[in-house]
């Protein structure tokens, strides 16, 4: 059985009772053997922020259209919001879909 990693965003009020605005937040895993350029928009003309090594897991906060990319999981116009102002092509995630697994971002 695979393993799956979760985020826990929220502050704990003690160690049995977790903030109601916490939330459980999955994890995914980049496609192996690549590194990804995270973009500061939704598309490759925007500035590369930072690069995830090989072997790297996101959240997916939120997704949206922008650019279409071709890698190693097809062909995608999504991309996956990873953290504030930072977006990776979701054809590089191994979300187990086509289409979108989290909110549109607004």
């Amino acid at each position: 059985m695979a393993t799956e990693d979760i985020v826990i965003t929220g502050v704990a009020e003690t160690a049995d009772e977790v903030s109601p605005t916490a939330q459980a937040l999955r994890t995914y895993p980049l496609a192996p053997g690549h590194n990804v350029n995270v973009r500061s928009g939704p598309g490759t003309h925007f500035s590369v922020v930072r690069t995830l090594p090989a072997g790297s897991r996101v959240p997916i906060y939120c997704q949206c259209p922008g650019e279409s990319v071709a890698g190693p999981y097809g062909t995608s116009n999504v991309w996956d919001n990873i953290s504030n102002g930072q977006f990776v092509s979701d054809a590089y995630v191994q979300t187990g879909s086509d289409g979108y697994v989290a909110p549109k971002c607004s």
